[in-house]
């Protein structure tokens, strides 16, 4: 489902980063190009897009997410650190400049509706506890404390975006993760995951306990 509003949005191509909404990201701007950027996003509206580049092709993708800066701390010799907040998706419509940096006009991405909020709770009950019996099953066999975070969010949507961000995956699958605008489907797909994961660590513990 996409918002028909468009806007043009500066670009910060990163090399296998995918930025996920409400996620953190702390970044080090040094060269100049990106220093201009951010000096032009401090004096607008504070937002830029994050896309990630392949590697491997050099690709950059057509699916990012906006990024707003919430705390920025520049050196004496221009380079600045900042920590920006995951806002919305967006798809690239056109690059409209390439200096001193990109920019592109993009326009805003959203999951489709719900049809079934029973259950799509459901599934959102089955990755969380798959998540917890992971996290507790990690505790075990590395004995040392792994906690999830008090504040790990209870909607479906915007907890699929917070394991989109912080499992173990490589960029290419986190960015399958963001491109896709079904909430089911990308909790579905979470908890196939974490689910493999669950039963290797049991057989790892039961192991572990046996010696």
């Amino acid at each position: 489902m996409s918002d028909f509003s468009v806007r043009e949005l500066p670009l910060f191509p990163l090399p296998d980063v995918v930025l996920f909404p409400q996620q953190l990201l702390p970044l080090h701007i040094f060269e100049s190009r990106y220093r201009m950027l951010l000096q032009t996003v401090l004096e607008t509206d504070k937002r830029f897009g994050i896309v990630r580049i392949n590697p491997e092709n050099g690709e950059m993708a057509e699916i990012g997410c906006c990024a707003e800066v919430l705390q920025h701390q520049t050196t004496e010799d221009g380079r600045s650190y900042i920590v920006s907040l995951g806002q919305q998706r967006f798809r690239l419509l056109n690059i409209t400049r390439e200096t001193p940096y990109r920019t592109a006009m993009v326009s805003w991405l959203e999951d489709e509706p719900v049809a079934d909020t029973d259950q799509l709770n459901s599934l959102r009950d089955k990755v969380s506890e798959a998540l917890n019996d992971v996290v507790q099953l990690t505790s075990k066999l590395q004995n040392r404390e792994v906690e999830l975070p008090d504040d790990l969010p209870d909607l479906p949507r915007e907890l699929s975006f917070w394991i989109s961000a912080h499992l173990d995956q490589a960029a290419s699958e986190q960015q399958s993760l963001l491109e896709l605008t079904d909430t089911h489907e990308r909790l579905s797909q979470q908890f196939e995951m974490l689910d493999h994961t669950r039963r290797q660590l049991a057989a790892r513990t039961v192991l572990m306990d046996l010696k």
